[in-house]
């Protein structure tokens, strides 16, 4: 099993790319974690959003094609507490199946792929910026591996 995190764009903000970072590198100690940045589209004139969501996608897709589960980050999805997260995780694991998480750019994930994903989630009941949804992900990602080791960082 193997995690993918497919992200538009990369983070802009040192101290933002610095935690998201440190959390990534925490949680490859518990799954192999594969970190798969693509371009983000600029919106020029006459661009709507939904083309540029469009664009982007397509470059997600491209980094993930033949991951058997796609989980699409989307205020719009489930929610899961970090227990449940966790679980499902070690289940993923055991069934030995790739995971891929995408994450899409400021205007969010294209309709195509939120309708192509296994799942939806909901990284948080708000609306973040995609860098903020990677580092809520990786942080969740690492506490996961904790509470399936047992470890006591999860309290």
């Amino acid at each position: 099993m193997r995690i993918v995190i497919a992200a538009v764009g990369r983070p802009k903000d040192s101290a933002l790319a610095a935690a998201i970072a440190a959390f990534e590198t925490r949680a490859a100690r518990y799954w192999p974690l594969e970190i798969a940045e693509v371009k983000d589209e600029r919106a020029s004139a006459g661009m709507t959003p939904e083309q540029v969501k469009d664009k982007e996608g397509e470059r997600l897709q491209a980094r993930v094609a033949g991951v058997p589960v796609v989980v699409a980050c989307d205020p719009g999805g489930i929610t899961m507490t970090s227990e449940q997260f966790a679980d499902w995780l070690q289940e993923q694991r055991e069934r030995a199946r790739d995971v891929a998480f995408l994450i899409g750019g400021a205007y969010g994930l294209s309709t195509t792929l939120r309708s192509a994903a296994r799942l939806r989630l909901a990284v948080a009941p708000w609306t973040l910026t995609h860098e903020l949804a990677r580092l809520v992900l990786a942080e969740q990602l690492y506490r996961a591996g904790t509470i399936v080791r047992g470890e006591p960082y999860h309290k």
